[in-house]
């Protein structure tokens, strides 16, 4: 993929006429599943559960007379084109081929490929990994040096099994001044919330404060051309795509957001979800710190681009309000439980800005 033009980056506004579909959208009926696994070659269906991770797709794990998997129904409008399914599957079997920990898809007995359609929708089938989901905060500091070095690697390894990506002339970061405009929008119709909580005195609260810190932080914007190197990612990197087994990663998973972006950017974002405080969005800055280091050695970052795509993922944060766009636009609540903590990681990283630039470079 090659660019040549000046791109618009995160933080991305939702789509408002798109349906809130993803998990919304209405369960795959039994007999459905059954007709699905007849694609493949893994014996009669016996048990389906839905799997509750995740807001984007449906999936399930299903046991079959062969054993157990996890079929994945695509229903995202962003992720769901048979196109980018197969190329996504491509590169994670040329990751698996690597050695590195990603399970690939199978292939379906009645077709070439690993996609099947099915009811207008498409599906994969996946093995099931054993593992479990871990805070970083519950991560040992070897660990954390081990997932930031594995984020190293994916990143180095994407290159060589991806097609070969041209820089970008720059990124447009977002204007505080279109940001402040929907922010007093937001807040208005949290004033007018009926019936009225305290998330809604909350966000009233935070985004009086946001107002400040965007009028305070306005010089600040980054300029197109300061960003680090563009390159594959995973795309969303976090800890519900994360398995841990036995002290290691035992699997990175869903990769329907694979593609060129900025990537040490990549790094960040995903050391401010992992190592966050679950209450208050403050970061361990001791497991980040590791976390970074362990990244850089790699090779995939010099400390001159974590620091960039630190200030960059910082004040796409400050002009970033998809939680309170899904709330109160699209009347889709499944983003709610994370908004306190997310809006205290900003005003807290507005305070100590040096420290976290400090941990992710130094």
């Amino acid at each position: 993929m090659t660019f040549s033009q000046t791109l618009a980056c995160a933080p991305a506004r939702p789509d408002l006429t798109a349906p809130p579909i993803g998990t919304l959208s209405p369960p795959v009926p039994h007999l459905a599943l059954a007709e699905v696994l007849r694609r493949y070659r893994v014996g009669r269906l016996l048990t389906a559960e839905p799997v509750a991770e995740g807001l984007l797709n449906r999936g399930y794990r299903v046991t079959t007379e062969a054993g157990t998997y996890f079929l994945k129904c695509y229903v995202d409008a962003a992720t769901a084109h048979r196109g980018s399914i197969a190329e996504h599957h491509r590169a994670m079997a040329a990751l698996d081929t690597l050695g590195l920990p990603v399970a690939p898809p199978l292939a379906c007995a009645e077709r070439s490929g690993t996609v099947a359609a099915f009811g207008g929708r498409l599906f994969a089938l996946f093995p099931w990994v054993d593992g479990r989901h871990r805070h970083g905060g519950d991560l040992s500091l070897p660990q954390c040096d081990a997932l930031g070095a594995l984020l190293g690697r994916l990143h180095g390894a994407l290159d060589d099994v991806c097609a070969p990506v041209a820089q970008p002339a720059g990124y447009r970061s977002a204007d505080p001044s279109d940001s402040a405009r929907l922010a007093r929008d937001l807040r208005l119709s949290a004033r007018e919330q009926r019936p009225y909580g305290e998330l809604d005195a909350l966000v009233e609260r935070r985004l009086t404060e946001r107002l400040d810190l965007l009028t305070e932080y306005a010089h600040r914007r980054p300029a197109p051309q300061a960003a680090p190197p563009t390159g594959w990612t995973h795309g969303d990197f976090h800890g519900l795509n994360l398995l841990h087994e036995g002290g290691r990663i035992a699997a990175v998973l869903d990769w329907d957001k694979l593609g060129p972006q900025p990537r040490a950017e990549e790094a960040v974002r995903a050391a401010t979800l992992l190592f966050n405080d679950r209450t208050t969005g403050t970061l361990d800055l001791v497991r980040v710190r590791h976390y970074s280091q362990a990244y850089r050695a790699t090779g995939a970052a010099t400390a001159e681009h974590l620091a960039t795509a630190a200030h960059r993922v910082w004040w796409e944060r400050l002009n970033d309000f998809w939680m309170l766009q899904w709330r109160y636009q699209r009347a889709d609540h499944r983003a709610d439980p994370l908004y306190p903590a997310s809006a205290g990681q900003l005003a807290w990283w507005c305070q100590e800005y040096e420290q976290v630039l400090d941990a992710f470079a130094n």
